[in-house]
């Protein structure tokens, strides 16, 4: 992606001038967040046990895809999602998916696989602070503190659906549909009210798999 159309990339949360608010945490603020909002999706379909998609995939990846349950992957393209039995969403750099997809549909492009670029449908935040798992609990019904670290969930907060990674013990990235993002926010800043939410920049509410992919523009 050229830096020309990057630089027209516009945060689904854009409405609420989230730049403008951001300021650094203390003591008094028990719930973090920040947004990471440039980063590059793409969804990948196929069998886990086919011998030929997971080496085809893992010649791009330098890695094999997870196959068990509920999985979070580092590899050097991005961090691998585990979603489903035949599905992965990977995450990755904006500048670097175009590359990826081109190199992944190549790779799979005579097999039972499909390689799909949702960039444009989904968005991501880092959520931490001492009391996150207080305001997850809060929002959802699924059991937040039996997520281990290099594990995510897919589960519904309310009215929208969301994907929920853990890669350390300070916090939470949570994954969702840009459509739901204005909807998202506001149910989670409403929720995080007793808190004392404070809006921090990617680097002050640091993820160790999910900030390195964040580009600015």
């Amino acid at each position: 992606m050229s830096k020309a159309l990057n630089a027209m990339l516009e945060s689904p949360l854009h409405a609420f001038d989230l730049p403008a608010r951001v300021a650094t945490p203390t003591a008094q603020n028990r719930v973090v967040l920040s947004e990471l909002g440039n980063m590059g999706y793409l969804v990948l379909r196929g069998k886990a046990d086919d011998v030929a998609f997971m080496q085809a995939v893992a010649g791009v990846l330098g890695q094999a895809l997870p196959t068990q349950p509920m999985t979070v992957l580092s590899t050097t393209a991005g961090v691998v999602l585990w979603v489903s039995p035949d599905e992965w969403l990977l995450v990755c750099k904006r500048s670097a998916r175009d590359s990826l997809l081109a190199a992944l549909v190549a790779a799979v492009q005579d097999l039972f696989a499909q390689v799909v670029d949702n960039s444009g449908g989904l968005t991501a935040m880092r959520l931490s602070g001492p009391d996150h798992m207080l305001l997850l609990r809060q929002m959802g019904p699924y059991d937040y503190e039996s997520l281990a670290v290099g594990r995510c969930a897919s589960t519904v907060v309310s009215k929208t659906g969301i994907t929920v990674a853990r890669t350390d013990e300070a916090g939470v990235v949570l994954v969702f549909r840009r459509s739901f993002a204005d909807y998202t926010w506001r149910l989670l800043e409403r929720t995080a009210l007793p808190y004392r939410m404070c809006i921090t920049s990617p680097a002050q509410c640091a993820d160790p798999v999910f900030t390195p992919l964040f580009e600015t523009v």
